[in-house]
């Protein structure tokens, strides 16, 4: 049923959706599923050419065997819910579907897993210990992916005067910046597509290649930097009601 988990049928219906050349979104439709639930599915039963309904039935039986806790140990703690009425279930299925999308964007797995964690608190910030306990994770990889995450500008450190534990946080303009960081890298990507078409001759099959990459990022800036303008103008405006 939907919100439920995914059945063999449903498993059927999206292998068909894949063949005939649907996305994630209109096949979600069908099946009365978020799209991240669908992008989630054939993500980890082999992508969007390798997908089997078969396959993928099989693979989760097995993954839910293995994730069976052991008589006696305890099970992962649920997500903070400080009086909200959240659905422990459907906060973690959550979290899961936006770790994937993190690591489609190129977030390696252990920094995405951090990144969606603090991203998913109301406070936005956790100490390494409360990261140790909810991802089940050594705090050495909590080390690594902190530093990380702190070099490409998505998170920062905080302590507060007179205490010892570091927080790490993450705030509201992460995308902003992350965004801003995707302008300049392309503005470089332009101005050396450029170059390259100049080089070759723009006429030439080569040259002409540049051309369009250059065409193309140009537009995808334009429309960044007007997006980020609204956006900024946005939250100007909900500061002054």
């Amino acid at each position: 049923m939907p919100g439920g988990r995914l059945t063999g049928e449903d498993r059927r219906q999206i292998a068909e959706g894949l063949a005939e050349g649907l996305g994630y979104a209109e096949i979600g439709r069908q099946l009365g599923r978020p799209a991240s639930t669908v992008m989630r599915e054939v993500t980890r039963n082999g992508g969007t050419g390798g997908y089997a309904a078969s396959r993928a039935e099989q693979a989760t039986r097995h993954r839910a065997r293995r994730a069976k806790q052991p008589a006696g140990r305890p099970a992962a703690p649920p997500a903070p819910d400080p009086g909200h009425g959240r659905d422990p279930e459907a906060v973690r299925g959550f979290t899961e579907s936006y770790t994937e999308i993190l690591v489609l964007q190129g977030l390696p797995r252990m920094m995405a897993r951090v990144m969606a964690c603090l991203y998913i608190t109301d406070t936005g910030t956790l100490t390494a210990a409360d990261l140790v306990q909810r991802l089940r994770i050594s705090p050495a990889s909590v080390s690594h992916a902190v530093t990380f995450l702190e070099q490409q500008g998505m998170l920062r450190r905080e302590r507060a005067p007179g205490v010892r534990r570091e927080h790490y946080a993450v705030d509201d303009d992460f995308w902003f910046r992350s965004l801003l960081a995707a302008t300049r890298t392309n503005d470089a990507l332009v101005a050396e597509s450029q170059r390259g078409a100049d080089i070759l001759g723009a006429t030439t099959p080569a040259g002409a290649r540049f051309v369009t990459a250059a065409e193309l990022l140009a537009l995808m800036n334009e429309s960044l930097r007007s997006t980020m303008e609204r956006y900024r103008e946005l939250l100007d405006a909900r500061k002054q009601e």
